[in-house]
């Protein structure tokens, strides 16, 4: 079992930014990729960034140039460091850890929202 709390949401001016972190605890040796994802009122949840257990990255088009996705292994913390908020980034953002077995775990989600 691996148990995820993200903290760091908040509300923000757009433009502005905030830095979100997802700590893993239990079973983390096992752990490989991490991302998070995101959950606005009324649409499906979608995937915001990921970084594998090698330290490589990927984004969704939406956010790419703006966010920035990092994991500290010491610390078994992932972080998603977003700035230029804009008011579509309002949502609540959720931590996945998925293991070498490709079992996923979640978190329970922070809300972050942005004014405009």
């Amino acid at each position: 079992q691996v148990q995820l709390v993200e903290s760091g949401g908040g509300l923000v001016q757009a433009g502005g930014s905030l830095r979100l972190s997802c700590a893993a605890s239990g079973s983390i040796f096992s752990l490989n990729t991490m991302d998070w994802n995101r959950q606005a009122p009324g649409k499906q949840r979608e995937l915001v960034a990921t970084i594998t257990g090698g330290g490589s990255t990927n984004y969704a088009d939406s956010v790419k140039g703006r966010f920035t996705i990092s994991r500290d292994n010491a610390k078994n913390t992932v972080y998603l460091q977003m700035n230029s908020l804009k008011p579509d980034d309002t949502a609540v953002y959720y931590c996945r850890a998925t293991t070498r077995y490709a079992v996923s775990y979640w978190g329970q989600g922070t809300q972050v929202t942005v004014s405009s």
